[in-house]
């Protein structure tokens, strides 16, 4: 168990689902393969407005705000059309809800709760958790790319994006050990995820999955 978090492998999201710590930048091992998933979206070149603060007000979205060392980079970030710049941008926002639980060894943070429901919530949970567990955390610079959404109706689309772990990996808390350094074809993952447009206008993760170095996210 050496590269940086990536959530549940087969995934079959469901609180039992077993999970593995991986690495994002270093050695892979059957462990590392074992279990893989986490969120995705989409598409679009050109920029579509950002909610407005009264907007962002409404639906109550919490701030997340990850350490220095954390850093989470998104692309495209918008799409050209508005409900898909919706589903991107609850997405990313469910992922760095995520390092965030993660960094603050909280399988129940609010924040990952907020953008979560059902099987999603419970696979969320299940991953921190694995973190917490082992007393390790996340550290380096994450890069998700390629983020593709597909509307499937008003209130349900699902998404697919590859994500470059590189020069992202674990690290032990207390030894501030870092896990994980040799980049291989397993630093590239592919997610794919579904996500509901909840009461409040935000769009949740209720599924996700992923691919270990799946080759469409090969560099």
């Amino acid at each position: 168990m050496n590269r940086r978090p990536t959530l549940l492998a087969a995934i079959t999201l469901t609180a039992a689902a077993a999970l593995t710590l991986s690495a994002c930048g270093g050695d892979s091992n059957s462990e590392d393969k074992a279990n893989d998933k986490i969120a995705g979206a989409d598409t679009g070149k050109e920029k579509s407005p950002s909610p407005t603060a009264s907007e962002e007000a409404a639906a109550g979205r919490p701030k997340i705000e990850l350490p220095s060392d954390v850093k989470l980079t998104f692309t495209p970030e918008q799409a050209s059309d508005a409900v898909k710049s919706a589903v991107l941008k609850d997405n990313a926002e469910f992922t760095r809800a995520l390092n965030a639980a993660i960094v603050a060894q909280n399988p129940r943070l609010p924040a990952l709760e907020y953008y979560t429901e059902g099987e999603g919530a419970a696979a969320a949970e299940e991953w921190v958790k694995a973190f917490k567990d082992v007393g390790w955390t996340v550290t380096g610079t994450v890069r998700f790319f390629d983020r593709q959404v597909t509307v499937n109706s008003k209130d349900s689309a699902s998404l697919s994006y590859c994500g470059d772990e590189s020069k992202g990996f674990s690290k032990v808390i207390k030894t501030n050990e870092i896990k994980g350094s040799k980049v291989t074809k397993d630093s590239y993952i592919a997610y794919g995820a579904q996500v509901q447009k909840n009461k409040k206008g935000v769009w949740e993760l209720v599924k996700i999955s992923s691919t270990r170095g799946a080759d469409r996210c090969q560099p």
